[in-house]
């Protein structure tokens, strides 16, 4: 989309949100808006899908941080006083006009002014050639040569504005000294490497080795929780920048080895505990391990099936905002061998348990389904 058109947009409206809006509240809101418009909620809907496209462009924009800032800038220039229109006879002053006049002052296109035309994009004059269609070319006399849509939008607070030293008007940009027409050079390229923790390390945290693609090793501390497929950046650590700029960062794909005894669910560690029969029937206070510390006591409610879930406070994995919890699954143990008398107190149970059919309730909702 052309610059020129965000003079007249005002995406935040669009989305309904405030200019100070951070990236989480943008793309929270763009989701309810894109649910509410999409043309598979309201078919044969032209009004609804035309919003549906308005929101995708405005979210296009402001999800980027350099379209946003360049957008902002422009908007900024809007409600400084001018009203960015096409111009004409007796019209408002145009887009072109109004950079005309920044640079090349009354009578942009005659003698030592500047005449900008806004173009699609070709060689010789900055996006397509002095003058011609297509690019902000320079066509009165005296012109050097073509200005750059983003550095003229650069100098009014976008990417690469006055006073950004990586930018056209910084030391070693396009306005950093005679003649100089370069950037600040770009940082290192990042370097890939791949680390495999066991589970406790993933879940406390640890120092590690990883080893990068290339195959060299180097050591970085893992914080606490990371998850298996997780990609951790550590920033600087790729390869070196060229002319002094920083370096890369380092991409490290995380594996976890499985625990044989513990899972985990989110942020939630998980176990299944064994209980007797007697245990579950009766209830109790079984003992329970953890992954870092000492057992812990769980209580048993008389009665409690197999497969019920007990939770423990603060018991599983670390995070910033507290420790997940400890998910205990109760399953219950059937005894392989049976002394005589445990098989005559079974004989017993089973009588005094002969009309009750713990299948009846499932075959009644089989039926109704």
């Amino acid at each position: 989309m052309a610059s020129q058109d965000w003079f007249e947009k005002d995406f935040y409206a669009v989305l309904g949100i405030s200019p100070t809006a951070d990236a989480k509240q943008i793309k929270k809101r763009y989701r309810k808006l894109a649910r509410d418009y999409h043309p598979d909620s309201k078919p044969g809907d032209t009004a609804a899908e035309q919003r549906f496209k308005e929101i995708g462009e405005a979210y296009a924009v402001l999800s980027d941080p350099e379209e946003r800032k360049q957008y902002d800038a422009v908007r900024s220039m809007a409600r400084g006083g001018a009203r960015f229109t096409a111009g004409g006879p007796g019209g408002a002053e145009g887009f072109e006009d109004v950079f005309s006049n920044l640079f090349g002052g009354p009578g942009a296109s005659g003698p030592g002014g500047t005449r900008f035309t806004y173009t699609t994009g070709r060689p010789n004059g900055g996006f397509g050639g002095p003058g011609g269609p297509g690019g902000f070319g320079a066509g009165g006399p005296g012109a050097g040569g073509a200005t750059n849509l983003e550095d003229l939008l650069g100098m009014f607070g976008g990417a690469g504005g006055f006073g950004d030293p990586t930018g056209p008007s910084g030391p070693g940009g396009r306005y950093g000294g005679p003649g100089s027409r370069t950037r600040a050079p770009a940082k290192g390229r990042d370097r890939q490497a791949t680390a495999t923790l066991s589970f406790r390390q993933a879940v406390a945290g640890d120092v590690v080795e990883v080893r990068g693609t290339d195959g060299t090793t180097s050591k970085v501390r893992i914080h606490p929780g990371v998850k298996d497929g997780a990609t951790i950046r550590v920033r600087g650590k790729g390869d070196p920048g060229p002319t002094g700029a920083p370096a890369g960062d380092l991409l490290i794909t995380i594996t976890v080895r499985p625990h044989e005894v513990f899972g985990r669910d989110g942020d939630n560690l998980s176990i299944d505990v064994p209980v007797t029969f007697a245990e579950a029937a009766l209830g109790g206070t079984v003992s329970v391990p953890t992954l870092g510390g000492a057992p812990v006591k769980v209580k048993l409610a008389p009665g409690t099936p197999s497969g019920r879930v007990l939770r423990v406070k603060a018991r599983g994995v670390p995070t910033r905002q507290g420790p997940g919890d400890l998910l205990v699954k109760v399953q219950i143990v059937v005894p392989q061998r049976l002394s005589d008398d445990m098989r005559r107190a079974v004989e017993v149970l089973a009588e005094h348990d002969q009309d009750a059919d713990p299948r009846a309730e499932m075959f009644r909702k089989a039926a109704g389904g």
